[in-house]
């Protein structure tokens, strides 16, 4: 079956101190459902609730100061308050203070740039469409026939190749062979190592995907593509085979994209009118939903 239903989040007013949910209660069963996950990551990671009561408060106010401006109307701490319920004196607090977004790792931008410029062009690849395995040295410095002349094309001498190298070799992407040849281990930038990394791509993501749900829901048009495949009555080899279908069906279309993407870049370079970007994703999950469901019957009598 097709799971049509986009996925959102929708601000909602809760009454303060009473413990009772106001609005739709469709919104709030959705709202429940994306908070779970995102609750468990937070304890497991030691962030409390006062603290995320004060990201929320902050994000609140940016988002309301941001996106809901009435035109030729200034944007007032009184409004601010009137939409989101944050006290005056905290919406004064949080609009001086200046927020400093958190940077990406610094190896990231090098990294993702050189991981899709081998997976995506065809000068790079053996004639199955697989990655080449690329000699670390070259005599042309800037040659893309070696590991070294790639990432002088897309670092362009801000960063020495050892460095990127090692770095990713730490995340156990690359490994160097005993004719020091590079070996790209992964299509995609998905490191299996380096938490930092992985959290960076974790906010990104999910942020893309919100967005894209949010814009669905409000009925901006066109509609951002985001859909599903539910079946639940499955068998644990049943899914073991669905996962290596996800997974090969998944890395198909994500290098398919990063190959036309690659290409339509390299063309626009120099347009003015290039100011854009896109994040497209794949997701496959699953679970034993008769114990999610007993864990959750049971939260709800306790």
């Amino acid at each position: 079956m097709w799971d049509f239903f986009p996925l959102g989040i929708i601000l909602i007013r809760v009454q303060e101190n009473s413990g009772i949910e106001q609005g739709n209660t469709v919104v709030v069963a959705a709202l429940r459902k994306i908070m779970r996950p995102l609750v468990k990551f937070l304890i497991a990671n030691q962030i409390t609730y006062p603290h995320l009561i004060n990201l929320l408060k902050s994000s609140y106010v940016d988002v309301a100061e941001k996106n809901f401006i009435v035109e030729g109307k200034k944007q007032t701490d009184s409004r601010i308050n009137l939409l989101t319920g944050v006290h005056r004196k905290d919406v004064k607090r949080l609009r001086s203070e200046q927020v400093n977004p958190a940077e990406r790792p610094a190896n990231i931008s090098i990294g993702a740039q050189l991981i899709a410029r081998w997976v995506g062009d065809k000068s790079l690849l053996n004639e199955d469409g697989s990655p080449k395995t690329l000699p670390l040295q070259d005599d042309d410095e800037f040659s893309m026939n070696s590991f070294e002349g790639l990432v002088a094309n897309i670092a362009k001498g801000d960063i020495r190749p050892r460095v990127v190298l090692d770095e990713l070799m730490r995340l156990d992407m690359v490994e160097l062979d005993p004719d020091h040849n590079v070996i790209l281990k992964t299509k995609a930038f998905t490191p299996n190592r380096g938490q930092e990394e992985k959290l960076y791509f974790f906010g990104k993501n999910i942020q893309d995907h919100l967005c894209a749900g949010v814009h669905n829901l409000s009925g901006e048009q066109p509609p951002f593509f985001d859909r599903s495949v539910y079946y639940d009555e499955l068998s644990e080899s049943s899914i073991q085979e669905l996962n290596v279908l996800a997974d090969s069906l998944g890395m198909d279309a994500l290098i398919k994209m990063n190959e036309k993407a690659l290409a339509l870049q390299k063309a626009d370079k120099g347009d003015l009118n290039a100011r854009y970007r896109m994040n497209f994703g794949i997701f496959n999950y699953n679970t034993d939903y008769a114990v999610e469901n007993d864990k959750a019957i049971s939260e709800e009598e306790s």
